[in-house]
Order: structure tokens, then sequence, then C-alpha cells
């Protein structure tokens, strides 16, 4: 049996480069922009500029985040650690997080499961 490629049935929600985004995300102001969703998860890009407060609040779904760039340090549920580049983190459902003493632009890939919202 031959199955369809699981991409076929995905529609992203944006479809610009990473440079564009940047930009489209810059002139708005958003520093998270959600360009995948699909009924079991969504994904998008988070941004924070040095020195830049994370405004973040607990979510009501599991999520994950891949550091594409940047360097900050990080607080789960009371624990702190240094993030870079390549760095990957989980952060159950609930549960206090934030990024902080972000010291280069911190680009994150953030995936919710289910979808966020």
């Amino acid at each position: 049996e031959q199955r369809e490629p699981l991409l076929d049935r995905v529609e992203p929600v944006l479809d610009v480069s990473r440079d564009e985004e940047h930009v489209a995300r810059a002139a708005t102001g958003e520093l998270y922009r959600e360009f995948l969703r699909a009924h079991s998860m969504s994904a998008g890009l988070y941004v924070l500029e040095p020195g830049a407060t994370d405004p973040q609040s607990p979510h009501g779904q599991d999520e994950a985040y891949y550091v594409v760039s940047g360097r900050a340090r990080f607080t789960c549920a009371g624990e702190d650690r240094e993030v870079a580049t390549g760095d990957v983190l989980f952060v159950p459902a609930h549960v206090e997080h934030r990024f902080h003493a972000i010291e280069e632009r911190l680009s994150l890939l953030v995936v919710f499961a289910p979808p966020e919202g």
C-alpha cells in the first residue's frame, strides 16, 4: 500500500523566507509568528532581541524549542541554564518558563502539541 506524503496534507500558515519573516515580524512588533498548523501540533518562530524581556506565561500545551540562533539563559520550573544555537528544550504544559539575559538575537523554532490556542 502506498501512502500519501504527510507534507501534502499540512498547509503552511506562512509561505515566506526567513529573511522576509524577520522583516514582517519586526514591522508588526510580533515576537511569535506561527507558520504551520495541523490537528495535532503547531509550529512557529519566536524571536527575542538582545536585552528583551520574554513576556510569555505558561501554555496549556507541551512545547519544544529548538534554538536556531542566539544565546541567552532559560529558566523552567525554577531551574536555570544557558542556551545557545542547536539546543533543544522541552517544557511540559502549564509549567512556568522564560528566556532572559539575552546576549544575541534569540531565534527559536517552537512546536506546540496539541496546537496552541
